[in-house]
């Protein structure tokens, strides 16, 4: 027997720029082309973050509509996942794209440190987002940087702002926060069946921890995130191709952990989301 595993894509992120790696698609054109070739090799969800002419993160929600409006044409079926996270950015603009109603968002529920700042996400700006989120029928994907944030969304649950089938990612590598060790690794997992029994779960494995926690995740039955966003975050000598090239990895990569690839219908199954439009 072979169970499915969504793969995610992460194709731009905040960092890195385009100078340390031509490779990272910054314009929506390139996210679109970029998005496609992942989607080809095995990809199932895109997950997007947008830049401006400067390549600075933004939440111009007109940025977001090109970019979804292209994958949804190119991409039959898969899965648009708009990222409200980015340091430096004002809250209230975060959620600005929410109302073009992508499939998922991500939602980190609490504050962490990150190298060189706070990524700030205190109590009532999240409930905020997960109220915005349930208005427009949009699934959370659960961003789990520390601890806490794994009961933080437990009690979400219980409050009625996000559903028991939640989709949560263990972040894992971010200097300052949690360790990409497989013991925290295995923790994650119990905790998250005792709290949240009806959740899925991914985990991300930044800089040059991304393939080891790929491996970790099809062998322990869960879904796998890869992408440039993560490749080289915080460790820009950890550099690929393309998007494609580690999707196509972790695809290659399936059969050995009798796990085979999701398609976008059966992605969408797994995480009880609404048909593609």
């Amino acid at each position: 027997m072979t169970s499915p595993v969504i793969v995610t894509v992460a194709i731009t992120g905040a960092v890195p720029r385009k100078r340390d790696n031509p490779a990272v698609p910054v314009t929506p054109a390139e996210q679109i082309e970029s998005t496609h070739e992942a989607f080809e090799a095995g990809a199932s969800i895109a997950h997007i973050h947008v830049r401006d002419a400067r390549e600075e993160p933004s939440s111009d929600p007109e940025l977001f509509a090109r970019v979804q409006e292209g994958i949804r044409r190119h991409c039959p079926g898969m899965i648009v996942q708009f990222s409200t996270g980015g340091r430096g950015r004002e809250q209230s603009a975060r959620g600005a794209m929410l109302p073009l109603r992508p499939d998922m968002a991500s939602l980190a529920t609490g504050s962490v440190n990150f190298p060189k700042g706070i990524y700030e996400n205190p109590p009532d700006f999240v409930e905020g987002l997960a109220r915005t989120m349930l208005e427009y029928a949009i699934k959370p994907e659960i961003e789990v940087f520390d601890l806490a944030m794994l009961y933080n969304a437990a009690n979400l649950v219980k409050a009625g702002l996000l559903d028991a089938n939640a989709h949560v990612q263990f972040v894992m590598g971010v200097p300052n926060a949690m360790p990409a060790r497989r013991t925290v690794f295995d923790f994650l997992r119990a905790e998250l069946a005792a709290v949240m029994p009806q959740a899925t779960w991914v985990a991300a494995g930044l800089g040059r921890h991304q393939w080891e926690v790929n491996q970790w995740c099809l062998e322990a039955g869960g879904h796998c995130r890869t992408g440039l966003e993560d490749n080289t975050r915080f460790d820009a000598t950890r550099l690929a191709a393309s998007n494609a090239e580690l999707v196509a990895k972790v695809a290659g990569a399936c059969a050995r952990y009798g796990r085979v690839v999701a398609s976008p219908a059966e992605a969408r199954a797994i995480l009880k989301l609404r048909p593609a439009l």
